[in-house]
């Protein structure tokens, strides 16, 4: 029983400390390193609490695919980062980063009638 205490002790820190971990990796900003100096705050967006909440379970309706500006709902693009398609200052007719993130965020978010509008709902200091 002596023996058994201590383990016990040491496993329970063990899985305290692993949840506070845990619960820290869903919490993501949005800011790659593309942008340099930000004037605010990076997006804090918690990924897998944004689904649920949202009630999206199809990746593509974030994550689309597209050509010359066009986006194609029907190509997913789920693992691929923004900034690999879409490029600081806009090329062609592609949209920037920014407006990328933005359009996508907000502009569903005024479909849907939910969500963040304003900048320092996302953009917390």
């Amino acid at each position: 029983m002596k023996r058994t205490l201590p383990l016990l002790l040491s496993a329970a820190l063990i899985l305290a400390f692993a949840q506070a971990a845990m619960s820290q990796q869903d919490i993501k900003s949005l800011a790659p390193q593309a942008f340099g100096k930000l004037t605010r705050p990076a997006a804090q967006f918690n990924h897998e609490q944004h689904n649920e909440k949202a009630g999206l379970t199809d990746c593509v309706v974030c994550h689309h695919g597209g050509a010359d500006g066009k986006i194609d709902k029907s190509a997913s693009t789920e693992g691929t980062p923004c900034a690999d398609c879409h490029k600081v200052k806009a090329e062609g007719k592609n949209t920037s980063l920014m407006n990328a993130y933005h359009k996508q965020c907000i502009g569903c978010h005024k479909a849907k009638g939910k969500g963040p509008l304003a900048c320092g709902q996302c953009h917390k200091r």
